[in-house]
């Protein structure tokens, strides 16, 4: 099997340009351009081409949960009935806690990324994981540390 990569997808200036934005979110497009040394109309451009190919998401505000009172994280493999995906997954996103569902292959058909205040909110939300109709099993683990967060750096720096 091979993999086909597609060149145009990212360049230097453009992962350049992305490592800026991920170091300092709140700059103008006028300072990544003098940053940049490229013209500001450059940087627009590519900002606009970044986010029609939806390379670029948005920008949104890097929060730390345990500062906000969530102390745990935790992960949960969600086993679910056939054929009802849709529903669970809408089950799962009317749980506050429950920051990011994956479908996934192996074990479990779903990995979800959930916080809690504490062991005993911890429970509660497992609980209602276990309610969302068409969940047939969950198994947990509580996340100890993060020694590696979310990152795209390196990804972005074998451009350069």
């Amino acid at each position: 099997m091979t993999t086909e990569r597609s060149d145009d997808v990212l360049d230097a200036l453009d992962a350049r340009l992305l490592l800026l934005l991920t170091d300092e979110p709140r700059l103008s497009v006028l300072e990544c351009s003098r940053r940049l040394d490229v013209a500001r109309g450059t940087v627009q451009a590519r900002l606009n081409k970044l986010s029609e190919r939806g390379v670029l998401t948005g920008f949104p505000p890097a929060l730390d949960l345990a500062a906000m009172g969530y102390e745990l994280t935790a992960f949960a493999s969600v086993e679910i009935a056939q054929g009802r995906r849709s529903e669970v997954i809408a089950g799962l996103e009317a749980i506050n806690e429950v920051c990011e569902v994956h479908a996934t292959t192996g074990g479990g058909d779903l990995l979800v990324r959930m916080v809690a205040r504490s062991n005993a909110d911890l429970q509660r939300v497992t609980d209602e994981l276990v309610d969302v109709a068409g969940v047939q099993r969950v198994s947990s683990s509580i996340a100890l540390s993060t020694p590696i967060p979310p990152r795209i750096r390196p990804l972005l720096e074998q451009l350069l």
